[in-house]
């Protein structure tokens, strides 16, 4: 039977660009969340789980509130991180991100992520919807994990506000990704998060 999971980065933070580690979503952000909710609206969801941070807090509490059976619940492996270090073959293009990165941030990161993947990508014997309310980095590490990237490729990987991947694992198979960064339920002016060259 196959699982799907389902993940999801908040919606855009308010005063983001000031540098806040964290905050309510901004009205455009809930308004992100609200069309998504819509969208995501006739999956029948098993289990949802929610980075303990406001702006995915937020993000799962306007989701939930169009899913009435849904109750999310807060987890720590959700939590924003940076999954691992720059590796020898890494461009020097990232050397700015990484300087700004102690060891101590990227060796928690790096337990973080492997405890996340052996809970969220562990194989189930029935069909399951699961959803994670996220960020950017994490999803972008299971993105990378699933398709058997080398380690420091998420980095690479950029994920907009409440832009929607699905990775789904058949019996006896390896998980796949079946969609990544969808954002067919946002129009144009609320595609937010991602890198200014790369805004759709």
């Amino acid at each position: 039977m196959p699982h799907h999971l389902y993940l999801v980065r908040h919606g855009e933070q308010l005063d983001a660009e000031h540098g806040m580690p964290d905050g309510p979503l901004s009205p455009r952000g809930r308004r992100q969340a609200e069309l998504l909710a819509e969208r995501l609206g006739g999956i029948p969801f098993d289990n949802a789980w929610h980075s303990p941070l406001q702006r995915a807090a937020e993000t799962a509490k306007i989701i939930a509130a169009k899913m009435p059976a849904l109750n999310p619940e807060p987890s720590a492996l959700l939590f924003d991180c940076v999954p691992s270090g720059p590796a020898p073959e890494t461009p020097k293009v990232y050397d700015p991100f990484f300087g700004s990165v102690t060891e101590a941030e990227i060796e928690a990161g790096s337990a973080q992520m492997a405890d996340a993947v052996v809970e969220f990508l562990r194989s189930h014997r029935e069909d399951r919807h699961d959803l994670l309310i996220t960020h950017n980095f994490v999803i972008a590490w299971f993105v990378r994990e699933v398709l058997g990237a080398p380690a420091w490729r998420w980095v690479s990987i950029n994920q907009a506000n409440c832009g929607l991947t699905v990775l789904t694992q058949k019996s006896g198979r390896p998980w796949s990704l079946v969609t990544h960064n969808d954002l067919a339920h946002l129009p144009p002016e609320l595609r937010t998060g991602l890198p200014e060259p790369y805004s759709l």
